[in-house]
């Protein structure tokens, strides 16, 4: 039983989506009742499979029972089933929030959210490149669609160059796959690294050629400098749950990255060892100081929070490039930190620009909130969380990467992350202000928020406090994580032993 549900993340989002998608004029309840189960059953499943996979056993599912490295092959093991996690987690916020009244904008809203679960889920499990390739295209279609949810100027601008950069990069993913296909005779990222291991050198040229385009992808997908000028622009434009999902998409890119370079390009590549490391970490560091930049330019509250995620990703890279088990165990930690934290961060703009009428999230002065209190406090949280200050999680996590730093690394990240963080405690400082301390003259403004709404941004904020309290349990998991990843051996043997055994 435990062997098929593996497949359960992939299977419950399509079958939801299909369901929903053909009742699309069907009856609001009955698609808010649909979605809200399906979350709920890829919660249950994510928390199951991280029950199992934190014993250490790294699980396949071979569709059609078709062994690798021949067959679609799904992996679970304690990195892929805690991003299952911390997606379900993420999602369950954001339906949840839509159901208040984001989700009567469009027919397709809830249909269009579970493919995209599916789409993420998918590029989590699956253990074979060309299936990356396709479940990043299912993802992308998903969000094309969410992201023009509710229409409007300014997501139909930021729609136009999202798709088109996606595309492009999509074009890249298929070259570099061919590229690598053409020069290992496989797919299967396991089956990979073994060839890529015993690749002859008049064939090293052509897969360090694959491997750098393949990193072009995953760095759009991630938001790495220089293309990341697509992130804040529909960010800061898709409706707010949508922005909150978004919040794990650029993390599909770091997950591919931390996946497939160092199951592939790991120690045993030889001379293509590490091939990523040098770009990761110095672009990484450089969109460290590009966000800080945009951090402090802003001037509305949801583009604000879209470079606080341009932030989280420069950390996130930085922290790759550093290619130690103590770094990719701070990583992880602060990569679920980040994710729910930021995601909860675009609720709570969505919440703020409803009591503020045409000011909307602007960061003007304008009419005072009918919750202010209550949405000051939640701000509070969410602020001090994000910018890392003690005693909430985002402090421990930028504590753990820093301190995962070499002595050469320290002269580079100490500085460059610390400013980064004073830029985003001087900007949410003056949102702050701006939005419930100079926002005093005239009658309170707004209607009352719904429970939905409120549970969203509780579910998801409360993930500061929570992982510091059980930050012991969390940490020994990103460790035994960060260990099990720079040993991918065990992987490959369990993938490939069946199929060596048949041959």
């Amino acid at each position: 039983m435990m062997q098929h549900l593996v497949v359960f993340p992939i299977v419950v989002p399509l079958v939801a989506g299909i369901i929903l998608l053909y009742q699309r004029q069907g009856l609001v309840r009955f698609k808010r009742a649909v979605s809200v189960v399906a979350t709920l059953l890829s919660l249950a499943a994510a928390i199951a499979l991280i029950t199992r996979a934190a014993e250490g056993e790294i699980l396949y599912y071979a569709l059609g029972d078709w062994q690798p490295p021949f067959g679609i092959v799904l992996v679970l093991d304690r990195l892929s089933a805690l991003m299952l996690l911390v997606t379900a987690v993420l999602a369950l916020g954001a339906v949840v929030f839509a159901c208040a009244s984001d989700d009567e904008k469009g027919s397709n809203f809830h249909g269009l959210f579970q493919w995209q679960l599916l789409g993420i889920n998918g590029a989590f499990l699956t253990g074979d490149l060309f299936n990356l390739f396709v479940f990043f295209e299912v993802l992308l279609l998903a969000s094309y669609a969410l992201l023009l949810h509710g229409g409007g100027k300014a997501r139909i601008q930021s729609g136009v160059y999202y798709v088109v950069l996606n595309l492009a990069g999509s074009s890249l993913f298929l070259i570099a796959a061919g590229i690598l296909y053409g020069a290992t005779g496989t797919l299967n990222m396991a089956d990979m690294a073994i060839r890529v291991a015993e690749l002859p050198a008049e064939r090293q040229g052509l897969v360090t050629a694959g491997g750098l385009i393949l990193l072009v992808v995953f760095g759009l997908k991630s938001a790495m400098l220089p293309l990341y000028f697509w992130l804040p622009r529909a960010y800061a434009a898709a409706p707010a749950p949508v922005a909150a999902l978004f919040a794990i998409m650029t993390k599909v890119g770091i997950y591919a990255i931390l996946r497939v370079y160092l199951l592939i390009f790991g120690e045993s590549a030889g001379a293509l060892d590490a091939l990523e490391q040098a770009w990761v970490w110095w672009l990484g560091l450089a969109t460290l100081a590009a966000s800080a930049v945009g951090i402090l330019a802003s001037r509305d509250l949801r583009q604000l929070i879209a470079y606080l995620v341009l932030l989280s990703v420069g950390t996130l890279l930085a922290s790759a490039g550093m290619r130690s088990e103590a770094a990719a165990s701070a990583l992880l930690y602060y990569l679920i930190h980040t994710t729910l934290v930021t995601g909860g961060l675009f609720l709570l703009a969505e919440m703020i620009g409803a009591q503020r009428g045409k000011a909307g999230t602007r960061l003007v002065k304008a009419r005072p909130l009918v919750q202010g209190k209550a949405l000051g406090l939640a701000f509070f949280i969410g602020a001090v969380a994000v910018v890392g200050v003690p005693p909430l999680s985002g402090a421990l996590g930028k504590a753990l990467v820093l301190n995962s730093a070499d002595d050469v690394q320290r002269l580079w990240l100490w500085p460059t992350l610390l400013i980064a963080s004073l830029a985003s405690l001087i900007a949410l400082s003056r949102a702050g202000s701006t939005l419930f301390w100079r926002s005093h003259y005239g009658n309170p403004s707004g209607a009352a928020l719904s429970r939905c709404q409120w549970f969203g941004v509780v579910w998801l904020l409360s993930a500061a406090p929570l992982l510091v309290a059980f930050a012991q349990p969390v940490s020994s998991y990103t460790q035994a994580t960060a260990e099990q990843l720079a040993h991918p051996e065990r992987l490959t043997d369990t993938l490939l032993s069946n199929a060596r055994g048949s041959l």
